[in-house]
């Protein structure tokens, strides 16, 4: 599947928080299975409901989100 148009596979290992306004944004580590950069974990944002070991498709493996960090 690694350079097919569709994306890349990778597996939710993490669920980390939800953000955004209404919480509608869930931050993740997922783990890579195709590609050059298979085997690697990466920080990515994901929309809608999601939870560990769901398989998502990731159109663009090279962008990894920034960490969320709290307000003090």
């Amino acid at each position: 599947m690694a350079g097919d148009e569709r994306g890349t596979p990778a597996e939710v290992v993490e669920v980390v928080k939800k953000t955004g306004v209404h919480g509608e944004v869930t931050q993740i580590l997922c783990k890579i299975m195709d590609g050059p950069e298979k085997g690697r974990v990466k920080r990515r944002n994901a929309r809608g409901s999601i939870q560990k070991g769901d398989i998502i498709i990731l159109l663009d493996t090279e962008r990894e989100a920034k960490e969320i960090r709290s307000r003090n």
